[in-house]
């Protein structure tokens, strides 16, 4: 381990935005997150008037997002145990037609949260839900970078714009407003959870950083060989937000620290990562920890933490299914019988569920199934997942195994604009992302439920 006069040092020169923590390419321009709560805690007022109009009009609220957009809001809801918000982050038909029976639509305001302003999957529902309440621009949020394609759009439909910092990648983007904004419309209490976040980035500038400590402890158990990360359950599923944190910064160039959400910390290729949360509006200050800790393992791993050089290969897959006019038909392929036969730590074995959500429990055998190999079992939904683990799968350390989980998508919903459906889209994300995962020699079988 670093000498402890190098921590300080370490700590000064991330607060320096000096690149060559990393790799010395471009991660000072990526750095904008260290800054943000205070940012934030400047635009309380705005966020608590829009928020409070809102309340007032609409009893429903639903987050079309992806990824570093849909993590944290979740998050979030399931901590604070919110009823009135609903996050929307699966292109599944039936996850579409559950949402209309649980939203009354002139009652609901629904929030568009992209960074690049271009998400496929949340410009496919913005567009489905726009046609739906007939084109009420009073309905609609728009939460994106500016300059972005969907804040021009958004201002020629008369919607409500936050505008993100452009510094920020997805990932890191908790308590900037792709977190904040959706956190307003759920009444929390944004000022203490800012004051928190303050707190905690005053204290990572210090040599008893919580942040420098925790991320040394990743990189170093990375070192030993513990490179899979045993975050424990806590009622809010802070995991699920903390997942992609970890697994899109680190997973690059054939290694990566692997999240496991729920999974024991007992075994020769596993750490213990605590969550401190001893109060809900604690999570202010453990996001900020965790983004700290983060960018001090890549340091470690060598890497740059701030981008995802291969979560295009899904999409481009994606897209070439889409532009062949094929719908695949997503057949069981390979055994898993044999696959799991061969597991065994450093392997993990990875769940990837392109099903409906509602059905999310019908895979605890299957994960049973892995635990019994003595591995790692993480597990995701499609194509949530290929916004967040999908870049370790693709270029993090060649130990996964993958299972790919399918479900009929029943009747087709069309998307106005486009050729194609959400069935004939979450199939063919599917498809790509299996095609992507065999192209890089990973091993991957396809079952059915």
């Amino acid at each position: 381990m670093m000498a402890v006069a190098s921590h300080q040092e370490l700590v000064e020169r991330v607060w320096a935005r000096d690149a060559t923590v990393w790799t010395d390419s471009g991660e000072d321009k990526w750095l904008g997150w260290l800054d943000e709560p205070k940012r934030m805690q400047e635009r309380l007022d705005e966020l608590y008037v829009f928020a409070d109009e809102a309340r007032t009009q609409f009893d429903t609220f639903v987050l079309l997002g992806m990824g570093g957009s849909s993590l944290a809001p979740e998050v979030l809801k399931r901590t604070f145990g919110v009823k009135a918000l609903h996050v929307l982050d699966t292109t599944h038909p039936a996850m579409i037609r559950h949402a209309e029976q649980f939203i009354e639509l002139p009652k609901t305001m629904f929030v568009v949260s992209s960074k690049s302003g271009t998400t496929l999957e949340t410009r496919s529902h913005f567009e489905y839900f726009w046609e739906q309440t007939g084109g009420n621009g009073s309905q609609f949020v728009a939460v994106t970078d500016p300059g972005s394609q969907l804040e021009q759009v958004a201002h020629e439909r008369e919607m409500r714009v936050f505008s993100g910092e452009p510094t920020i990648g997805g990932r890191y983007s908790a308590l900037s407003p792709f977190g904040l904004v959706p956190a307003a419309l759920m009444d929390i209490d944004l000022e203490r959870l800012l004051a928190n976040a303050v707190l905690m980035a005053d204290e990572c500038r210090g040599e008893s950083s919580p942040g420098l400590e925790l991320g040394l402890r990743l990189g170093e158990g990375w070192r030993e060989g513990r490179d899979k990360v045993c975050i424990p359950e806590t009622s809010g599923s802070f995991g699920l937000w903390a997942e992609q944190l970890i697994a899109e910064s680190t997973g690059k160039q054939g290694k990566g620290l692997v999240p496991a959400p729920g999974e024991s910390p007992d075994g020769p290729d596993r750490q213990a990562a605590p969550v401190l949360l001893a109060d809900p509006l604690d999570i202010g200050s453990e996001f900020f920890r965790w983004e700290f800790a983060v960018a001090i393992a890549g340091s470690i791993l060598e890497i740059n933490p701030f981008d995802q050089p291969n979560v295009q290969a899904a999409k481009d897959k994606t897209n070439e299914v889409l532009a062949s006019g094929e719908d695949p038909s997503l057949e069981p392929q390979g055994s898993l019988d044999e696959l799991l036969a061969g597991a065994e730590p450093p392997n993990y074995v990875a769940i990837q569920a392109f099903i409906d959500p509602v059905r999310e429990r019908e895979l605890e055998p299957l994960i049973a199934r892995g635990r019994d190999t003595g591995c790692v079992v993480t597990h995701g939904l499609g194509p949530r997942y290929l916004h967040s683990t999908g870049q370790l799968h693709k270029g993090g350390p060649p130990t996964g195994l993958f299972v790919q989980v399918v479900d009929d998508t029943g009747e087709e919903i069309p998307i106005p604009g486009q050729s194609f459906g959400f069935g004939r889209l979450i199939r063919a994300q599917a498809e790509g992302d299996f095609r992507s995962l065999r192209q890089l020699g990973r091993q991957i079988v396809r079952v059915r439920i």
